[in-house]
């Protein structure tokens, strides 16, 4: 099993904490753990959606402000995206996830700043120009007719302190 760079940089935040704290049902925290058993369960979904946690955790964590659980960006969530189909494309042959199998299809089409930007885009974000979302929806007709965005986080927010 290959356990990305973000993993090993992002391990001094792992913990075990049974504590998750919300407000306004979204969880808070100023560090992400990760469940030990994220690290011992090999399979290539669960991995994939581990390397995407940690890497939008970071980038949160790199926003700043006072909770960074609920800062977000285009950057974050593309980059997290990106990497998370990164880590799909290594899985052993054989293995499948019907969502990570068409966000990698997406991908190879060349549409993920799109994809990121119609599905998960805030009022606040700052989407790049070239992004031709319109071109994304003529192509998703066609491509993905019943598709049904996800988002696995493998792990929670909480605070340090």
């Amino acid at each position: 099993m290959r356990i990305s760079f973000a993993v090993l940089l992002l391990a001094g935040l792992a913990g075990c904490n049974n504590e998750i704290y919300v407000r306004d049902g979204v969880t808070d925290g100023d560090t992400f753990y990760l469940a030990p058993a994220a690290w011992a369960n090999g399979d290539p979904a669960l991995q994939s959606w581990v390397t995407y946690s940690l890497m939008k955790s970071s980038c949160q964590l790199s926003l700043g402000g006072p909770n960074p659980a609920r800062q977000s960006s285009f950057g974050c969530e593309f980059t997290a995206r990106r990497h998370l189909v990164e880590q799909w494309r290594e899985r052993p042959a054989g293995a499948t996830d019907s969502y990570l199998d068409e966000l990698e299809h997406v991908a190879d089409a060349g549409y993920l700043d799109e994809y990121v930007a119609h599905y998960f885009a805030h009022s606040h974000w700052h989407v790049p120009g070239e992004a031709d979302v319109p071109a994304f929806r003529d192509w998703q007709r066609n491509n993905l007719p019943r598709h049904r965005p996800e988002t696995r986080l493998i792990g929670s927010w909480n605070y340090a302190n």
